[in-house]
């Protein structure tokens, strides 16, 4: 078991830090979706009565729990081992929250590890984290902390259809349909309105999960923000799309048919 290594080779090949910041964020899209998505599956198969298991994610963007590595040292950074054990004598919620936090650290380590093993200097690695860290972790994405966190993220591009464009602005233009996202937080807007906090879950993709992206798209039906390459939308595609409708929409429609 190699935890589904990004680089393989005995000899290690020259990469970019743009080559292990994509590594990174597919493994964390993989973990992400074990602890929301598939967190059902996931609970199952951390069953406490099994040996010391390991929640890897791959750079294919999906998950698996495992044995640890038998080879000593092993090919990667292992994760923590045994997460099985704490599930049924902790609340659900704080054992979830603590194995994200634990795949945090995994993740790291696995980055920096690449980062050391193609000869990353000062300026390089640096970079590596700069990117790293414009991503919400797991730990953030599992609890709700990043819906939380105000985005002030320029729109790169505007598209003329109301339901596409950059990542969801929090301030809408005059002649858009008003996306579900609050407007920046202040003390005075916070007493007026009152809005529920729920309305800041467009603030994440509801594909991957994850934050900032170039290119998004709205479902006109349950108004959720995905991203265009989740959907497989592109910027052009959306210039021709009267009413979009996302996967979920379009399955529920067919499934009443």
């Amino acid at each position: 078991m190699d935890g589904g290594a990004g680089f393989p080779g005995t000899q290690p090949v020259s990469r970019s830090p743009e080559d292990v910041f994509r590594d990174y964020r597919a493994r964390q899209a993989g973990l992400i979706r074990a602890l929301t998505t598939d967190v059902e599956k996931f609970y199952v198969m951390c069953d406490p009565e099994k040996e010391n298991l390991c929640l890897y994610g791959l750079p294919n963007e999906t998950w698996e729990i495992n044995l640890p590595a038998e080879e000593v040292p092993p090919e990667l950074p292992e994760p923590a081992l045994g997460i099985n054990f704490a599930r049924d004598g902790m609340d659900e919620k704080d054992w979830l929250s603590l194995v994200a936090v634990h795949s945090d650290s995994w993740l790291m380590s696995v980055a920096f590890y690449f980062g050391a093993r193609f000869g990353f200097d000062k300026e390089s690695r640096k970079r590596l984290f700069t990117m790293i860290n414009n991503l919400p972790s797991i730990y953030e994405v599992v609890t709700g902390t990043a819906k939380k966190e105000p985005k002030e993220k320029t729109p790169k591009s505007n598209i003329k259809t109301n339901k596409s464009g950059s990542k969801p602005s929090r301030h809408a233009e005059p002649n858009s349909r008003v996306p579900k996202m609050p407007p920046p937080k202040d003390e005075e807007s916070e007493e007026e309105e009152g809005e529920p906090q729920e309305d800041q879950e467009s603030a994440l993709c509801g594909a991957c999960g994850l934050g900032y992206d170039d290119f998004w798209i709205c479902c006109d039906l349950c108004e959720t923000w995905f991203h265009g390459k989740c959907v497989k939308i592109t910027p052009a595609k959306a210039d021709h799309i009267k009413q979009y409708k996302c996967p979920s929409c379009t399955g529920s429609k067919r499934a009443k048919v």
